[in-house]
């Protein structure tokens, strides 16, 4: 049995600001910070064996701030995996949504964010970014899980989203409307290939 725990970085400086992230390499907001230090508490007496994170800073701190609260840990380096990195949103980051919203509508930009398959102009479907996250889940993370490890993963709202899709067997339909809040750690069993979600004590 293993298990693994998932975690969206704390809010960006991006996130305050209603932009459109991405592969924008943004650092964690005040509250960023202040998000990945309570994660921190909760997961202080977590065990972890090995930890991952995306290749941009937001994700990366996030785990830094969490393991250096943790009582265990001494396992050395976070594996770095740009498979794990956001959705790319293409034309549109940097930029505010709302704008967005007043420029392409309500309806074109709802499409971009919330379907499975609509991609953003230059960017990457929810779809997309499932084919990078998933080899990733199972070629790095799983095995690991299938020894007895416990992970820690620190990635992106999108990023998780594709993989919580595949842990939990949703529905394309389903996991758009499926929210992933900033610095809020979820965990699963993994156990000869069965998933069950767990509670954090």
């Amino acid at each position: 049995m293993g298990i693994l725990v998932l975690i969206r970085h704390g809010q960006s400086i991006w996130n305050a600001e209603n932009r459109f992230t991405g592969w924008v390499d943004i650092d964690l907001s005040p509250k960023g910070i202040d998000e990945a230090k309570a994660a921190g508490v909760i997961l202080q007496d977590v065990n972890f064996d090995s930890a991952f994170a995306s290749g941009l800073k937001r994700a990366q701190k996030t785990a830094d701030i969490i393991l250096d609260t943790n009582k265990h840990w001494d396992n050395g380096d976070i594996v770095l995996d740009k498979r794990l990195n956001e959705r790319n949103y293409g034309d549109l980051q940097g930029r505010n949504k709302q704008e967005c919203r007043d420029q392409f509508g309500d309806a074109q930009v709802k499409i971009w964010r919330r379907s499975y398959t609509g991609i953003p102009p230059g960017g990457e479907s929810l779809e997309m970014t499932a084919d990078r996250t998933l080899p990733c889940l199972f070629d790095e993370i799983v095995p690991r899980l299938a020894a007895g490890e416990t992970v820690l993963v620190a990635a992106h709202g999108n990023s998780l989203r594709s993989i919580v899709m595949e842990i939990e067997d949703m529905t394309p339909e389903s996991i758009v409307k499926r929210e992933i809040p900033t610095g809020a750690p979820m965990a699963y069993e993994y156990t000869s290939g069965v998933w069950t979600k767990v509670e954090l004590n």
